[in-house]
């Protein structure tokens, strides 16, 4: 099943489709405003944290416009596929460091940066692991798991209620938590399936 934000993007992306616009104008968005959220984040400020929960939504949602938009016009590119890996990497990276910055005056304290250093390192680990895999392996061997319509991906969206309401710091205390459990479980799937995909070794036909 199509996910819902992926569908929600390519009816977004279907009016610009005979504009000027490119697909790498819209990736640079969406890192902009990703790297405008972490920077709102780290400020520390109530106010200032709850807009930036609303513009890493809106970044969430644009790292899937630049996709359809590219694959509707015909203009999918090595170059933009791999930007799309950075840019959102870079995104979520800067996120989680801006949350461990701006969260050391809540409960954390000095705990907040770790946190978020731990996250920001997970989370950059599964997206190298990726795209080492698509490099090497020519093919997505770590797709993401779909549910009626829904991705892990997907939880990124609650950071805008999550900072509308003040709950940051629990948040980024369950990043820091579930982000190295979900870079096993990538890790794991990727040498599960390159061992499966691997040719053996030592079998030599005679004759």
């Amino acid at each position: 099943m199509t996910p819902w934000d992926v569908r929600l993007a390519r009816r977004l992306v279907r009016p610009l489709r005979h504009t000027p616009l490119t697909p790498n104008a819209l990736t640079t968005l969406g890192l902009l405003c990703s790297l405008g959220a972490a920077t709102l984040m780290a400020s520390g400020d109530p106010s200032r944290c709850a807009w930036g929960g609303t513009l890493f939504m809106v970044a969430v949602l644009v790292d899937h416009m630049d996709g359809e938009f590219a694959r509707l016009t015909g203009m999918t590119s090595r170059f933009g596929h791999y930007y799309d890996h950075v840019a959102a990497g870079l995104g979520y990276v800067s996120l989680f460091l801006g949350l461990g910055i701006g969260l050391q005056e809540s409960w954390l304290g000095t705990r907040a940066p770790i946190a978020g250093g731990i996250a920001a390192a997970s989370i950059a680990a599964v997206f190298l692991i990726r795209v080492f895999l698509e490099e090497t392996a020519g093919k997505t061997m770590v797709a993401q798991a779909n549910w009626r319509g829904f991705e892990p991906e997907d939880a990124l969206y609650v950071v805008g209620p999550i900072a509308w309401t003040g709950a940051l710091a629990p948040f980024l205390l369950s990043a820091a938590v579930g982000a190295p459990v979900f870079l096993v479980w990538v890790a794991w799937c990727a040498a599960a399936r390159r061992s499966a995909t691997a040719p053996a070794h030592g079998d030599r036909r005679l004759g």
